[in-house]
């Protein structure tokens, strides 16, 4: 929360700028770079996109969501490194057991998942979101593309990915990785544990796939929006006053209803909110799997390219608009004058940062 409050202000320090072209000057003050911040994941976006543009092909996208029961996320909330690893552990195997499976895609497919802690409301709604080209390698080393608009059976997925998930949340607790407070405190007993599981081996897990993408375009304008978001960001909050935080969230649950509703909280409740959302150091919440796994993803996407008979970064334009930020390929349109829209900004100047304060400043 101190990273993020001094983000961007003096305290950190920064630079002064001066245009080439005009009498333009500016100081910019430096970011606080963590990753729950909502103003430093802009540029740690725009960094990734850019990295993901040549690993794009130029096939049909599609959006798959994994998320676990309610009851599960309360065990989730007190063991966020075990259980999110587990979350993603077993969506990632569910999706490549199906799609190797002949009866469905019959391939190896490569994909990456994305983390997300969070509904609308801040509430505690641990769910993953993997985003999966449409096609595979067969292993005869042949591209097998899926039926247009139809990657796999979300039912099928689902029971899979329940019984993988169970089976591991319970090898993780015959190794004592789990921790029980509060109100499942009593699940520390074995027989209470096993009692609580059982209806969950019978009910139907939520997953679903989006609509597909159209293409390598839509996926990075979609990623722009999804990959490096934190709770809430900026524009959400409406008001800040007497002790009152009012933000704008969508309930889906309204039906055909009115969706966008505005909810205030006392800001105490906010902040807790906001921190239930905070990931264990060093969690990776971007993960990638199959033929985007890191040890063979340059050999294998080459060779999907050559079966494709296309190359992604044919099909991309050279800007991709994401969100309210444009990413260029030219490093000199990051630098270029606001003002005259001429010159390019040069530092002139470095302001040091204050020592880091033992407490925070009184704001009284």
């Amino acid at each position: 929360m101190r990273a993020i409050e001094l983000c961007r202000t003096s305290a950190l320090g920064g630079h002064a700028e001066k245009c080439s072209h005009c009498d333009y000057t500016r100081i910019a003050y430096n970011s606080c770079r963590n990753r729950h911040c909502p103003k430093c994941q802009n540029t740690e976006r725009a960094k990734w996109l850019e990295s993901r543009r040549g690993e794009l092909l130029p096939v049909e996208y599609f959006h798959v969501v994994f998320t676990i029961p309610e009851q599960l996320a309360r065990i989730a909330f007190y063991n966020k490194e075990v259980v999110y690893g587990i979350l993603f552990r077993t969506a990632a195997e569910t999706l490549a057991t199906i799609a190797r499976d002949p009866k469905h895609l019959g391939a190896e497919i490569g994909f990456f998942g994305v983390l997300h802690t969070w509904g609308q409301n801040l509430l505690h709604h641990p769910h993953v979101h993997f985003v999966v080209p449409g096609g595979g390698l067969s292993p005869d080393r042949k591209w097998v593309s899926c039926r247009p608009g139809f990657f796999l059976p979300v039912k099928v997925l689902s029971r899979l990915f329940r019984r993988l998930f169970l089976k591991a949340l319970s090898q993780a607790f015959g190794r004592k990785q789990l921790q029980f407070f509060g109100g499942i405190e009593r699940l520390k007993d074995e027989t209470a544990f096993r009692d609580f599981l059982a209806p969950l081996e019978k009910t139907e897990w939520v997953v679903y796939a989006k609509l597909p993408f159209g293409g390598p375009q839509q996926v990075l304008e979609y990623l722009g929006r999804y990959t490096h978001r934190v709770a809430i960001s900026n524009h959400r909050i409406r008001h800040v006053s007497n002790g009152q935080v009012s933000f704008q969230w969508k309930d889906y649950r309204a039906g055909n209803r009115q969706k966008q509703r505005l909810m205030t909280l006392p800001a105490e409740e906010f902040i807790r909110r906001f921190l239930i959302h905070t990931l264990p150091t060093g969690f990776q919440r971007i993960r990638y799997f199959g033929l985007l796994a890191n040890r063979f993803r340059k050999e294998k996407l080459t060779l999907c390219r050559q079966l494709l008979n296309g190359a992604a970064g044919e099909l991309l334009p050279d800007v991709v608009q994401c969100g309210n930020m444009l990413r260029a390929t030219d490093p000199a349109v990051f630098h270029r004058c606001p003002n005259c829209r001429t010159g390019v900004l040069i530092r002139i100047a470095m302001i040091p940062a204050y020592r880091w304060p033992l407490r925070p400043p009184d704001s009284s």
